[in-house]
This record gives C-alpha cells, structure tokens and sequence, in this order.
C-alpha cells in the first residue's frame, strides 16, 4: 500500500533509511548530513516537491522515495529506499514506489531527474538504467545540490511526456 507522506511515517522513515544505509551498506551517514529527513514537509512537499512512502499490512514503512524541486524543470530523486526482505518480489515495491513518482513527475512536467547513489548499492543502479536513468559525471550535472558524498554515482532521466 502506497501513500503520501504523513507525520505518522517520520520516525518509520527514518529508522528505514539509516538501517539500510548504515547496517545494510555500511556506508556510515548520519542523520545530520540529511536534514532534510528530518522535515520532510517542508524540503519536499511545500516545495513543490512530494515524498511517498510504501507500508506493509500492519501499517509499517517498508519503502519510500521523494522528489524535491531544484527548478521548475529540474528534480532530485531522493530518499529511495526498501527494505531487503521486500525488493524483487513479484511486483517490486521499488517499482512501485517509483511509478507513482514518474508519473507525478509527468503531470507536473517535469523535465529532468537527477540522483545520486553509493557506487556500492550496484542492485539500484541496475533498477536505475533498467528504468531509463543514464549515469552522468558531477561536470555534468544541470545543477548543483549537496549529497552525502560516499563514493557516489550520478544519473539523469530525460522525462517524456
């Protein structure tokens, strides 16, 4: 079950991302380096940005992703996260998570997404390319933004319409 970021999902939100960046990845990122985390509302929904976040049947937070505005063409795909347990089964909740983005991406007409992801997690950059997303050097990013720099991999997507 897919749903719009509440308050109610701020701390399961939290624990996701740390657990897979840190125990998952070993990649040790603190929750100051992503503030933003901390106030989703205002770093991504009244920016003109949303975030989203997949439960499971209790109610838990096994997955999210947010886009947050950079321009009125340019978006940054952040915070995609699920837990191991629930990625690739069937329909992938990755997936999903990442269909209700495109498309409000398309609605909003957004032009471009950029990303950053650890050169480790080598499962996302191939959901990355599967999806359309074409890796990019930091010369080649359409605009700058900070990222918690752990030997990172940059991609854009060109969104169609």
């Amino acid at each position: 079950m897919y749903r719009i970021y509440e308050e109610s999902y701020k701390q399961g939100i939290i624990e996701l991302i740390l657990y897979v960046q840190n125990d998952e990845f070993d990649l040790n990122i603190s929750i100051e380096e992503q503030s933003d985390i901390l106030d989703i509302q205002s770093h991504y929904l009244l920016n003109g940005g949303n975030f989203w976040v997949a439960l499971d049947g209790n109610g838990k937070v096994i997955g999210s992703i947010g886009l947050q505005k950079k321009t009125n063409e340019i978006f940054i795909l952040k915070k995609f996260f699920v837990y191991r347990e629930y990625r690739g089964m069937g329909i992938s909740i990755g997936q999903g998570l990442f269909n209700i983005l495109l498309e409000y991406a398309k609605q909003l007409r957004i032009r471009t997404i950029i990303l950053d992801t650890p050169s480790i997690a080598k499962r996302s950059h191939y959901f990355y390319e599967k999806n359309g997303f074409l890796k990019i050097t930091k010369q080649e990013l359409p605009i700058q933004y900070e990222y918690p720099d752990r030997n990172s991999l940059l991609y854009r997507l060109d969104v169609k319409a």
